[in-house]
């Protein structure tokens, strides 16, 4: 757990505190300003008992839907 305030999307290098799976979703906890960082799944599964303890929750997850950009010129 880390004590930085989130002001950048997350990206391939950001890592599922739980599972190690590319994070999607930043918990930063009111009491200490620590962030957790989790996978879609694990979010998922524990945002009902920690999102009323954060002051931030940053949720990516939509981004695993989204089509990749073609371009038609390659």
């Amino acid at each position: 757990m880390t004590t930085t305030t989130p002001s950048r999307e997350l990206n391939a290098l950001d890592r599922c505190d739980r599972c190690g799976a590319q994070a999607y979703v930043r918990a930063v906890l009111a009491s200490t300003g620590g962030e957790l960082l989790f996978c879609a799944h694990h979010a998922r599964d524990v945002e009902p008992k920690l999102r009323p303890q954060t002051s931030l929750w940053q949720d990516e997850s939509a981004r695993l839907y989204e089509k990749p950009k073609v371009d038609i010129k390659d």
